[in-house]
């Protein structure tokens, strides 16, 4: 099926990326299955755009179920558009093609059609996606957030990844990715909560002015854990 050019938007870097997306998220409660499920019933209904991330712990299954629906002859490859997001524990420049690559893998996927820096907020590096002290409280790391986006510009360069961006960033942390030394590939977008409640009004303005994507997530609400 081809894309139509009213259901797509033009990114900064010339690549389309389908304006409604299926996101993937649960939380943990709900069986890994539904997952797979999932997106093998909005690709058959005509969803091409999958957003999964490292952290949701359903890659695994989100490929197996994209794999069946290119098996079946329902899409081809180059007709699903992937978002997947950089966990914070990966900042650090030297952790984030291995990222990267866990993500490829899990996904039985050559390439992401779009990489983003889950969150501005880095977390200390390890095994554990949220590390926490003695007191419960998450460990932070400061790691400079150009370091991690030149590591991103360099796995685009490397053809795993097509485009990429950043997620959950405000004003601020967006004019240090565009105003550092050397900046090879600016952010195509920014995904951030967004809906009636919390119109990103402002930021909007800000992204549209820089040629940056606004995606929106929870758009009509979420299915998010009761600690949040």
């Amino acid at each position: 099926m081809e894309l139509d050019r009213d259901s797509c938007v033009l990114l900064n870097d010339s690549y389309k990326m389908p304006v409604i997306g299926f996101g993937t998220y649960a939380p943990e409660k709900f069986p890994k299955n539904l997952a797979k499920e999932g997106t093998k019933v909005a690709i058959e209904v005509g969803y091409r755009h999958i957003d999964c991330a490292y952290i949701y712990d359903r890659e695994v299954e989100v490929g197996r179920a994209i794999q069946e629906k290119i098996t079946d002859g329902t899409v081809k490859r180059e007709e699903i558009f992937y978002t997947g997001k950089l966990p914070s524990t990966f900042h650090p420049p030297e952790r984030v093609r291995l990222a990267l690559e866990k993500s490829l893998k899990d996904l039985q996927l050559d390439y992401m059609d779009l990489f983003l820096i889950h969150s501005p907020l880095g977390f200390k590096p390890g095994d554990n996606l949220f590390p926490v002290d003695e007191n419960g409280k998450l460990i932070y790391a400061n790691t400079d957030l150009r370091d991690t986006w030149k590591a991103m510009e360099k796995c685009k360069d490397a053809g795993l990844v097509r485009s990429i961006g950043v997620s959950n960033f405000n004003r601020q942390q967006l004019e240090l990715i565009l105003n550092m030394p050397g900046l090879k590939y600016k952010p195509v977008c920014n995904q951030v909560e967004c809906h009636i409640y919390l119109n990103q009004s402002k930021l909007l303005e800000f992204c549209k002015s820089k040629d940056i994507v606004l995606v929106g997530y929870s758009v009509l609400g979420s299915s998010r854990g009761e600690e949040w």
